[in-house]
């Protein structure tokens, strides 16, 4: 998909793994959004990403400014519910590149099969997220309080939040 700021949102490819793995450390290494803590290398993020249902990313060129992933939620009879994770660098933010990969993100999981799209643990200071979710028309399920711990050690609550594709 062509968005009208010139990036693509394509699936990624193998050439695209380094500047993933990248992104996707500068926001675990943050340690404000993601609940991962371990960095990935060339090899466990070769497989953590090819582990996903898919993997979306935005470039333009030759360069990746963003990328999502997506996989079940939960199996058996919860697994018609999906869940992505997204990041963008962190030179990249403030250009829309985030509501590109959730749009397109909602379209890739209808298309795989899945009937509803969940985030478990979206952290409740992370503003920017929760307005851009709730822009597009995904519903609060509430608040878990002190749900996420911050790289400082505080904790932080967590709101869920859903959207039927």
């Amino acid at each position: 998909m062509v968005t009208e700021t010139g990036f693509i949102i394509r699936k990624y490819e193998i050439k695209d793994l380094e500047q993933m793995i990248t992104i996707w450390n500068e926001v675990v290494s943050e340690g404000i959004a993601f609940p991962q803590e371990e960095l990935l290398d060339a090899e466990t993020g070769a497989e953590f990403f090819s582990s996903q249902s898919y993997c979306g990313v935005a470039v333009s060129g030759e360069r990746v400014y963003g990328l999502y992933i997506l996989h079940p939620n939960n199996v058996g009879r919860c697994g018609h519910i999906c869940n992505a994770s997204y990041a963008v660098s962190s030179d990249s933010r403030g250009k829309h590149i985030g509501e590109k990969l959730v749009l397109d993100c909602i379209k890739t999981a209808k298309a795989i099969g899945f009937t509803v799209l969940q985030f478990n643990a979206v952290v409740e200071t992370n503003i920017h997220a929760r307005h851009l979710y709730e822009r597009i028309g995904f519903t609060q399920l509430g608040v878990i309080p002190n749900g996420f711990r911050m790289k400082d050690g505080h904790f932080e609550n967590i709101c869920p939040y859903y959207i039927e594709l």
